[in-house]
């Protein structure tokens, strides 16, 4: 399974800058960290979005993109409206980007 984190907004939106995002390839994890990144995207897909309030214009978002063969999951959240299953992802991921 690959999965990709794609950041953009915030105050750098107003640039039109997008990043690259980041990949990352289950099949170079070890067995525990790919379970891990398994549990923590099936966690996140099972809980609904939370509503954002509007308040947080230059809010961060994220959306995390899961390839599993021909199945594809995405998930799209900011930091104005963010569910804790989510941010625990985001949290998995951005820690396993830095170790890259």
């Amino acid at each position: 399974m690959k999965v990709a984190l794609e950041s953009y907004g915030g105050l750098a939106a107003v640039t039109g800058l997008r990043r690259p995002p980041k990949v990352l390839d289950t099949t170079a994890l070890p067995a525990a960290a790919a379970a891990e990144l398994a549990r923590l995207l099936a966690a996140a897909a099972a809980t609904p979005p939370e509503e954002p309030d509007g308040r947080a214009r230059d809010a961060m978002s994220y959306t995390v993109t899961a390839q599993d063969g021909d199945r594809v999951t995405v998930l799209e959240q900011s930091d104005a409206a963010m569910t804790p299953a989510f941010a625990d992802l985001l949290t998995w991921l951005r820690k396993h980007h830095a170790q890259q």
